[in-house]
């Protein structure tokens, strides 16, 4: 499984619906779609600032990542980013890898 930490922000009716059901009930709402995808909710938090919500969960492929990306910014209720996270073996194994690059005007 990968991790991916989550960074979204409520945009118009999304507030409103934050307002209405309260903070639980949308981390339920992530939970079910996260298990859709047989993916799991490791940590949920809301902020202050220019992130609303933030946490990290677990999906077993990109592809389902995507789709969840997909269909909660299909919304237009709310906007989420993701980042896939890496322990330090998968850096390991990245620095023993030599990919080849050419540099732009060169």
């Amino acid at each position: 499984m990968t991790k991916y930490l989550f960074e979204a922000n409520y945009v118009g009716e999304g507030i409103k619906g934050l307002m209405r059901e309260g903070g639980t009930a949308r981390r339920a709402a992530l939970t079910d779609a996260l298990n859709s995808v047989g993916g799991s909710l490791e940590s949920f938090y809301y902020a202050f600032g220019d992130t609303d919500v933030l946490g990290v969960f677990d999906v077993p492929d990109p592809a389902g990542a995507a789709a969840l990306s997909l269909m909660i910014n299909s919304t237009g209720n709310v906007n989420v980013r993701l980042k896939p996270l890496l322990t330090p073996e998968d850096i390991d194994e990245a620095a023993k890898k030599t990919p080849s690059y050419r540099a732009p005007g060169q």
